[in-house]
């Protein structure tokens, strides 16, 4: 059963999958291609103008579309890998061994030290607090995506259920899911990226977001750079996992998680991260979505 928590939550268990998605309106995408960086310490990123995007899914009763504005943003063009992850903290946590797999069995927590220590060793100002657990946005260094950034930087201009389409039939070109994982996470990097060149941001790992999880959160969401509830039971995760269905793995698809609890018997090598940062300058865009 999906979790919706309003004041407390419940033990994972089965999604309660939806079916379908009607086209929303498309994100008004980057005037230019976005733009390849490769980080100091190594992660090659992709920074994404500022634009606006409708939110959400109208299947969803917790994810009611709405307009959203993002600031312009760098992120990781693939999921942290356990041997990245290792060469940062010198741990890997992940159930399924291998060094181009994605880290699993994270924490947001551990996502967060991650972050941290990524930032020292690019130089960068870190961005958390890791005794409040508090999250500054004006700093330079590493930080986890809004849960706005990230559905943003999913649908790469797309207003369809997946950024391909509309279709599942075409998800094992682009996904890792139940259908196709074999039971077990898979290297990153070895399905079609989306249009704006990120990969596995359609299955693999479910994929951390910054945010606290509210059920009707986006009801009272400000429009620009919203960056979740001020507290909450649980964090935002997006994306879709290797043993999950391919309903899952829609763009504006909602799923949460205890941001502490880590235990292998009951599943959580499904949870890993990428990494955002800030653009220097960055603006937001009010250009109008394009029409199609």
């Amino acid at each position: 059963m999906k979790r919706y928590i309003i004041a407390a939550f419940l033990l994972p268990g089965a999604l309660a999958l939806l079916q379908g998605c009607k086209r929303q309106a498309p994100a008004s995408p980057p005037g230019d291609a976005p733009e390849k960086s490769k980080t100091q310490s190594g992660p090659e990123m992709v920074l994404l103008p500022g634009g606006r995007f409708a939110m959400g899914d109208e299947k969803e009763p917790d994810a009611t579309p709405h307009e959203v504005v993002v600031s312009a943003f760098h992120i990781d063009k693939r999921l942290v890998t356990q041997a990245e992850y290792q060469r940062v903290t010198g741990k890997n946590p992940s159930r399924w061994k291998a060094d181009d797999n994605p880290v699993e069995q994270v924490r947001w927590s551990d996502a967060v030290r991650y972050c941290n220590a990524r930032s020292g060793l690019d130089g960068l100002e870190p961005c958390y607090d890791l005794q409040t657990w508090e999250c500054d946005f004006d700093a330079n260094g590493y930080r986890l995506p809004t849960e706005a950034e990230w559905e943003y930087a999913c649908r790469a201009g797309a207003g369809t259920a997946y950024s391909f389409g509309n279709s599942p039939s075409q998800l094992k070109d682009y996904a890792w899911f139940k259908d196709n994982s074999g039971s077990k996470p898979r290297p990153v990097g070895l399905k079609k990226p989306n249009p704006w060149g990120l990969y596995d941001m359609h299955g693999n790992v479910w994929e951390w977001c910054n945010d606290f999880y509210k059920v009707d959160y986006y009801q009272e969401s400000i429009q620009e750079n919203p960056k979740g509830p001020k507290t909450g039971e649980t964090k935002v995760v997006r994306g879709g996992a290797w043993k999950f269905s391919a309903d899952s793995c829609r763009s504006g698809y909602r799923y949460n998680e205890d941001p502490g609890y880590v235990d292998a018997c009951f599943g959580y090598d499904i949870y890993g991260f990428r990494c955002v940062k800030n653009a220097a300058n960055s603006s937001t865009s009010n250009r109008e979505p394009p029409t199609k």
